[in-house]
């Protein structure tokens, strides 16, 4: 059997791999640096799944700033929220969008305007004359090629602003901040035990959600940075996975629970149609997921199936693996180990974990770097969230 070569990003017909992203990542750092954007400041994504999103986020990285991922199904005024709230210093966008996303920007901030790709555009039915840069914009390619790699900073857990709707009112910035090298490898670590991912394992990924989500978006970054290959759908299509994890075969996935609810809606000679014995963890959250959907996937799939809770706040304070459904199906829904929340300041919630609660009953918890969820003015003056 051939080998899969890891390290690469593939969209459609089109790949890059992972150094590749990387140097224009850095390179876009030191073109955004020069902009003034620095540590602890914002970087507006309206992008859709795509090279350019990745690049965006890892130059964010590489500048200690936020990147801040804006859902593209906004309108205007809510687009100019997020914005606003999060003090955006630059914005990257899809041309496709400019429509909606150009009012929404001040006039004082560089707007970066990335070709819509052909894969995207079919998936979503755009037209083509919208898919390209106006001539008069800033394009990120540009602004990639006219700077020079910036050196990476120290190891830190910055990394997107995730604004969640979960809450009353307007959506929440939750902005991690950064404890340094120590909290970073307790946060990979974390991130190995939950999602399977790690440097030292061979990791095929199929990227199923929008990257604007908190749980794609920290996953996908990740899945890319630590070597693996990651494929993207323009857009979640249950019988094109399957076709996916076949072709590349696929070992880790993330997915929502309708996901899985829609790939068992496909017809039983579809659904036996493909191989998926490469598949080794395949995890899941968003929302609960009922037992018979969960035991479903895992007579189609096997034992590979895991769940996680309370990702965009916190981290993944409660994960819950297969083994542990098989034993006892109606603990699907179970609360995790609790959750202390103290605060050190106004808008700052430190969460942690007992030490002691690190591993209860086959759940698994890791340290959460403290977060500051934000709104508006109020939380940049003092106020509360």
């Amino acid at each position: 059997m051939a080998e899969i070569p890891l390290g690469r990003v593939i969209s459609g017909t089109r790949e890059i791999s992972r150094d590749a992203l990387i140097e224009r990542a850095a390179c876009a750092a030191t073109g955004l640096g020069e902009l003034g954007v620095g540590s602890g400041d914002a970087i507006g994504v309206v992008l859709r799944n795509n090279f350019a999103f990745f690049e965006a986020s890892f130059a964010a990285q590489r500048l200690g700033a936020y990147s801040v991922p804006v859902n593209w199904h906004g309108k205007t005024q809510e687009t100019a929220y997020v914005l606003k709230d999060c003090g955006a210093k630059a914005v990257v966008a899809h041309a496709d969008l400019l429509p909606e996303v150009m009012p929404a920007i001040p006039a004082h901030i560089p707007l970066f305007v990335v070709p819509t790709p052909p894969e995207i555009a079919a998936a979503y039915g755009i037209a083509g004359a919208l898919c390209t840069p106006p001539t008069d914009a800033l394009q990120w390619e540009d602004l990639i090629t006219c700077f020079p790699p910036r050196p990476d900073a120290a190891a830190g857990v910055i990394s997107s602003m995730i604004y969640t709707s979960g809450t009353t009112g307007n959506p929440k910035g939750v902005r991690r901040l950064d404890l340094g090298p120590e909290a970073a490898r307790l946060f990979a670590e974390g991130v190995r035990d939950v999602f399977g991912i790690a440097s030292d394992r061979v990791v095929r990924t199929v990227i199923t959600g929008p990257l604007y989500h908190a749980a794609p978006n920290a996953y996908g970054l990740y899945a890319v940075r630590m070597g693996g290959l990651a494929v993207l759908q323009p857009r979640f299509d249950a019988e094109e996975l399957l076709r996916l994890i076949e072709q590349y075969r696929i070992t880790h996935l993330h997915m929502v629970p309708t996901m899985s609810v829609r790939l068992l809606r496909l017809p039983e000679e579809v659904r036996q149609k493909y191989d998926l014995a490469s598949l080794e963890w395949v995890i899941h959250g968003a929302a609960p997921c009922p037992v018979a959907v969960k035991r479903a996937m895992i007579e189609w799939w096997g034992p590979v199936i895991y769940e996680y809770y309370g990702a965009t706040e916190t981290g993944s304070p409660h994960s819950m693996p297969p083994r542990k459904h098989c034993a006892s199906p109606a603990q699907s829904g179970d609360r995790g180990p609790a959750v202390r929340c103290a605060s050190t300041m106004p808008t700052v919630g430190s969460y942690r974990l007992a030490r002691s609660a690190r591993s209860i009953s086959g759940s698994t918890a890791f340290p959460i770097s403290p977060t500051t969820a934000r709104t508006t003015s109020a939380a940049r003056s003092g106020g509360t969230a």
